[in-house]
């Protein structure tokens, strides 16, 4: 049932104060919610007293108009009085056993019913659930109660994401960690997963230090998988947001994700933070400051079952090669070019594309070194040449052209090394797909593999 179209509209003038005006048909759940929201009932045809409040709801449901059979009206007023009890327990103020208990009524009836969640929050539910986390209760019970009631509300539901924010939850929640209770922080973790999936939630959670505890979490060797999997989403949604990686720097979180890279369970992930992380100055620094991390992100390349991953290590290389003369370089001291041909060879069609990009940027990059060097040994002839005398200029004249004839030749040496190189890493290449493919050795390449070694260039990859 469609819940963002809003079919009614409350009069905020005291002549219509707690009428709704009716503009077309409405659904039942939302003339509930519509009641709920503008305390008001409905001006009846003929009919000229006002109904106001929840309490001449049942007497709205039971025009036929909108609805079908009595039987469901009951049933749904059933429902919304069911609510306005929870909602009351919540603000009982003589019995915390009575708060509690509401708690957990809410948990319950929010885990699977989105209609719950919307006409809860609209009681007033949130405010007192997240003061409940300010008990004193020394087993947790009423915490985690309060917790979990909260995670449910927010399920697929934004306005109760950023309703619980604005409450103050995220202070309260961090305030709990400091208790050494594995429950509790589980069910924290599970909060700040949930909240952190809001926009707008992102940066707020990330500058309150929750981002430290996330990382506590998901390093913890007692925490459960769902905890650590948890913590690891969590911090997925606030990478996203930029403002948040200088949070993440502050921690050992991106020394951690490369230790953990090989776990096929977590990789994926691992390599969607990295990518959040990449896209900020800083936080490629803080990428290539770790050792070994451009090993570890090109062997990524050698998953040929997880394509996913190699797109994501692509991803993560070609921005840093993009970006940094000194990322390139040591790049291609740690082999990124061999598995680069292979990628563009039996990688998906974005890592193909991304590889190919990467191959561009560094075949760009070597051939301004090589114009550097050669016009570097020209430039003392040329100035020479522009301060002497006319048989003098001839001699200099004569040595450029020997120089030019010496550039050329070098550049032809350049070609044959590059095309040597192209054609042993192609034939590496083969090799690997060869033993991958559990070949016999006896295995001949085709003609068009035999024609493609023979005769590729730099110019020729696939750029």
């Amino acid at each position: 049932m469609a819940w963002g179209t809003t079919m009614s509209k409350c009069e905020g003038d005291k002549e219509n104060a707690g009428s709704v005006i009716l503009e077309r048909p409405l659904k039942l759940w939302s003339l509930i919610i519509d009641s709920v929201r503008c305390g008001g009932g409905i001006q009846k045809p003929n009919r000229s007293r006002k109904q106001a409040g929840s309490d001449k709801l049942s007497e709205l449901l039971k025009q036929p108009q909108w609805c079908e059979n009595e039987d469901e009206v009951k049933r749904k007023e059933q429902v919304l009085e069911l609510l306005k009890e929870v909602a009351k327990k919540l603000q009982n103020e003589d019995s915390i056993e009575v708060v509690v208990e509401g708690a957990k009524d809410v948990r319950r009836l929010t885990k699977e019913d989105p209609h719950a969640r919307t006409i809860l929050a609209l009681l007033g539910v949130i405010p007192p659930l997240v003061s409940l986390l300010d008990s004193q209760d020394p087993t947790f019970h009423t915490q985690i109660a309060s917790l979990y009631a909260l995670l449910n509300l927010a399920i697929a539901n934004d306005a109760n994401k950023a309703a619980i924010v604005k409450a103050g939850a995220i202070h309260k929640m961090l305030n709990l960690i400091t208790q050494k209770n594995g429950p509790l922080s589980e069910a924290v973790v599970a909060n700040f997963l949930g909240l952190s999936a809001l926009d707008s939630n992102k940066p707020i959670i990330g500058s309150s230090g929750a981002i430290p505890f996330l990382v506590s979490a998901l390093k913890d060797v007692e925490a459960s998988s769902q905890a650590k999997q948890d913590s690891l989403r969590a911090l997925y949604n606030l990478s996203i947001s930029p403002s948040n990686v200088c949070h993440i720097l502050d921690t050992d979180l991106i020394p951690h994700l490369f230790a953990n890279l090989g776990d096929m369970d977590a990789s994926e992930r691992i390599l969607s933070i990295l990518g959040n992380i990449v896209s900020v100055a800083e936080g490629r620094k803080g990428i290539s400051s770790v050792r070994d991390a451009f090993p570890i992100l090109i062997d990524v390349f050698n998953w040929a079952d997880s394509p996913v991953c190699q797109e994501k290590a692509s991803y993560i290389l070609m921005v840093m090669a993009h970006k940094s003369y000194n990322d390139r370089q040591a790049m291609v001291e740690a082999g990124v070019v061999s598995s680069l041909l292979e990628l563009t060879l039996l990688g998906s069609t974005l890592a193909q594309n991304r590889a190919s990009r990467m191959l561009e940027c560094l075949r760009v990059e070597k051939g301004k070194q090589l114009v550097s060097v050669n016009c570097g040994g020209l430039s003392a002839p040329l100035s020479s040449t522009s301060a002497s005398a006319g048989p003098t200029r001839q001699k200099f004249s004569d040595e450029e052209d020997d120089d030019g004839d010496d550039y050329d030749e070098m550049m032809s040496k350049e070609n044959k090394a590059v095309k040597q190189l192209v054609q042993q890493s192609l034939q590496s290449n083969m090799k690997r797909m060869v033993k991958r493919a559990n070949l016999g050795h006896d295995f001949v390449p085709s003609d068009h593999f035999k024609s493609l070694t023979s005769s590729s260039t730099s110019k020729s990859l696939p750029f």
